[in-house]
């Protein structure tokens, strides 16, 4: 079963939204992990085998993250706009199409209109 970590530029909810429908979800501001460097980020997510979810496009980075070093990183790349509780919706049901295999050490790019996975 897949673990997620969220960002602390997400959403609260979006822990919540996660672990409604059965997911192990942890908040980085709940981990003393806010203010932190990316760096940091990823190395918690790395031990603790979680997915990092996370508007933050510099995770996109596969020089500095690369593909297979981490059980994945999903970038959620939603308009400014959009309310809090549709990028909720959209972002767990893409995750939920999305099998453990398509997400574990790949780069997988959610936004309105489509998912884009980067795998090793």
């Amino acid at each position: 079963m897949l673990k997620f970590l969220i960002d602390e530029n997400m959403p609260r909810s979006t822990t919540e939204a996660l672990k409604k429908i059965g997911y192990e979800s942890m908040d980085v501001r709940d981990c003393k992990l806010s203010g932190k460097s990316d760096e940091e980020v990823f190395n918690f997510a790395r031990k603790e085998k979680a997915v990092i979810v996370t508007a933050d496009r510099g995770f996109g980075n596969i020089l500095r993250f690369p593909l297979g070093s981490h059980n994945g990183i999903i970038i959620a790349n939603f308009p400014n706009g959009m309310s809090t509780t549709l990028m909720n919706s959209h972002l767990v049901r893409q995750i939920q199409s999305l099998s453990e295999e398509q997400i574990s050490g790949s780069l997988v790019i959610i936004d309105s209109n489509k998912v884009r996975t980067r795998k090793v």
